[in-house]
C-alpha cells in the first residue's frame, strides 16, 4: 500500500492545492519516521488501513476516518501523557488548511481524542477505527510478541521499575474489560487470540 498516494488523493477531494497537500504529507512521513518510533510508525499506518479495508461496507465516513488515521499517532513522546491531544490539535489545523468542514474536522478531532481512553462510542465508526489501532493485540503470538518488544524501545528512557507496573495496569485494564474490541467483525476475528496473548506477556513481567 502506498501510504502517500493514498495521503493526497484523499487531500485532494477537498483542495487543489498540490504543494500544499505534499507538504502535510512530509510532515506525516517525517513525524512517524522518527527516531524513537519503534512501533509508532508508518508501518502501523499501513496495518491499521488494511485492517480498515476488510470493514469498509460497514464504514460510514471513511475520509474522516482515514484522517483519522493518518494523525491519530502524529504526535507521539512517550514521557507525554498528551499526545492524542497535540495529535488532535495538529490534525484540526491541518485538515482546516484543507477546506474540510467544519462537522468532519469536528468528527476526526473527537475520533482521535478517543484514541486516548479505547472507551466504547456511539459512533460506529469511532470502533472500528479504535478496534484497527488495537488489531496488534489479536495477532499471532510472534507478531504480538514483536509488538511489546517495540513498545519496550518506545519505552526506553523508563527502567524496568518503573515500565514493569504501568505495563502490567495496562494489560490488566484490557483483561478486564467485558470485551476488548467494540465491533463484531474484530472481536469473531481477534478477541480470543488477543486475551491469550495479554494473559501470556502479563506472566512473563
Amino acid at each position: 500500500m502506498n501510504l502517500q498516494e493514498k495521503f493526497m488523493e484523499l487531500c485532494l477531494h477537498y483542495t487543489k492545492d498540490r504543494d500544499l497537500v505534499q507538504a502535510m504529507w512530509l510532515e506525516i512521513e517525517k513525524k512517524y519516521s522518527g527516531k524513537g518510533r519503534h512501533y509508532h510508525n508508518l508501518f502501523h499506518l499501513e496495518n491499521m488501513f488494511l485492517e480498515l479495508e476488510n470493514v469498509k461496507s460497514h464504514i460510514k465516513d471513511d475520509h474522516a476516518v482515514s484522517f483519522s488515521v493518518f494523525y491519530h499517532d502524529v504526535i507521539y513522546d512517550a514521557s507525554s501523557k498528551s499526545n492524542e491531544e497535540k495529535s488532535a490539535s495538529c490534525a484540526v489545523e491541518r485538515l482546516q488548511k484543507i477546506g474540510l468542514n467544519p462537522d468532519m474536522v469536528s468528527r476526526v478531532e473527537a475520533q482521535i481524542l478517543a484514541t486516548k481512553s479505547h472507551h466504547k462510542s456511539d459512533d460506529t465508526d469511532t470502533n472500528y477505527l479504535l478496534d484497527a489501532d488495537l488489531s496488534i493485540l489479536g495477532k499471532d503470538s510472534a507478531d504480538y510478541f514483536d509488538y511489546t518488544r517495540k513498545i519496550r524501545k518506545e519505552y526506553a528512557l523508563y527502567p524496568d521499575i518503573l515500565y514493569k507496573p504501568g505495563r502490567k495496569k495496562v494489560l490488566k485494564h484490557f483483561l478486564e474489560l467485558e470485551s476488548i474490541f467494540k465491533t463484531e467483525d474484530f472481536r469473531d476475528k481477534y478477541e480470543q487470540q488477543a486475551r491469550e496473548n495479554l494473559a501470556a506477556e502479563l506472566n512473563l513481567l
